[in-house]
């Protein structure tokens, strides 16, 4: 399956990652939910996967040029990365939702019944075409942020009455950063966004396509939400409510 051009240990396949909790995370059992879909995927091959954190730029750049690693993880796939990669199998997938309070709850059926409503969102993060051109044309008011945990403190001492965050990652940051109580407090609606998968990039080269076609045939026998379910049972996260 894998090329000498490679350069791989015998056996361990190495790929270049961004921390990104808790999909890719070196803190995370298994390297996160996309690590341990990236592992159920390589057992079947007869492999174990090394994963190396780095900034971003420095992840792309590396996975992509550096004979070490056979490729990065985990991307959205997109036209100019189509460009770069020989995407993989999805190794997990992202929605963003709408998290409100439970005891003031933000109703919309779709983004334009947002109008008036002050959203937090993180910036230089993109929200998916339409709630972008929105926020462009000044259709939708946003308060920009550093990093979701700040956003979610200021959702949850009002500063704002919504916001905008990555489902799973809200899970992940309520069951480890905030308390049972703030847990409670918090409620998401799932239906304005459309959800976009994840995928391990391999290189687009002879060899990356050879271990991106092997990789995906061997997916193909992984139950990958069986493996889902269990990681999140396996590190204790719960859901939220929705609408």
């Amino acid at each position: 399956m894998w090329t000498s051009a490679t350069a791989q240990t015998p056996q361990t396949i190495r790929f270049a990652a961004e921390e990104w909790p808790p999909f890719v995370s070196d803190a995370l059992p298994d390297d996160g939910l996309s690590g341990a879909m990236l592992r159920a995927v390589l057992d079947r091959l007869g492999y174990t996967a090394r994963i190396d954190y780095f900034p971003w730029k420095r992840t792309m750049e590396l996975g992509l040029k550096d004979g070490r690693y056979a490729g990065f993880l985990a991307v959205w796939r997109t036209p100019e990365r189509e460009k770069l990669c020989h995407f993989s199998s999805p190794v997990g997938s992202t929605l963003t939702v709408l998290a409100y309070l439970k005891d003031k709850p933000v109703r919309a059926g779709q983004l334009t019944d947002l109008r008036g409503v002050r959203i937090g969102t993180v910036g230089g993060f993109s929200n998916g075409g339409e709630f972008d051109a929105l926020v462009r044309q000044g259709g939708l008011g946003v308060e920009e942020g550093d990093n979701d945990e700040t956003n979610l403190r200021k959702l949850l001492a009002r500063r704002y009455p919504a916001m905008l965050i990555e489902r799973r990652v809200l899970r992940h940051l309520l069951t480890t950063r905030f308390t049972a109580e703030d847990r409670g407090r918090i409620a998401v609606n799932e239906r304005l966004f459309r959800e976009r998968t994840v995928h391990v990039c391999f290189k687009r080269t002879h060899a990356g396509l050879v271990q991106q076609r092997a990789f995906n045939d061997a997916a193909k026998g992984v139950d990958f939400g069986q493996v889902e379910k269990a990681y999140w049972r396996r590190i204790g996260e719960v859901g939220v409510a929705g609408d």
